[in-house]
């Protein structure tokens, strides 16, 4: 977090299946992996592309996580169904150590394509939407803590579960 790279809006892919393209998706996937992460943005690792990944299968970071598809999704565009909104605490590789309590959507539908330009599109709820959610705003240089609607909701991890080991994001 401070790193202006984060607050920029994300250029489209216009070139799928390129060396390029994989070379930036093995990186991003060894960096979400090393830190248990359940999703990344390319602009986390300095990459001003709208390209992002997320998968949980059995991550000891979200132990109670429903599974979620290993994904790559690319130029997203993401629709809310319906009103509903849902708050849960979120973490973030890019403001490691703190948590917030952030409002999403609790059912979307996302469309996209994958690195090879085949289209992706799935509609999907909880924790599913919220990782996608949460990493589509990286595109458009928005940090989870910009949406906190209560900042007593927001703080370092051991202040806010003491006594709770809690995985560094």
């Amino acid at each position: 977090m401070g790193d202006v790279r984060l607050l920029h809006i994300a250029k489209p892919v216009i070139h799928f299946d390129t060396q390029q393209l994989h070379e930036l998706l093995v990186d991003m996937r060894d960096t979400m992996q090393s830190l248990n992460g359940a999703g990344l943005a390319a602009p986390q690792i300095g990459v001003g592309l709208r390209v992002v990944i997320f998968g949980v299968q059995h991550n000891p970071r979200y132990p109670d996580a429903e599974g979620v598809p290993e994904t790559v999704l690319i130029n997203p565009v993401i629709t809310p169904l319906g009103e509903g909104m849902e708050e849960d605490w979120e973490g973030c590789l890019s403001v490691p150590g703190l948590r917030g309590l952030v409002p999403r959507h609790a059912h979307i539908r996302y469309q996209g394509v994958d690195e090879y330009g085949d289209p992706v599109d799935r509609t999907v709820s909880e924790f599913h939407a919220r990782v996608v959610q949460h990493e589509c705003d990286h595109l458009d240089g928005i940090l989870y803590p910009m949406r906190i609607s209560d900042m007593s909701k927001f703080g370092y991890t051991e202040e806010l579960f003491p006594g709770k080991e809690i995985l560094e994001e």
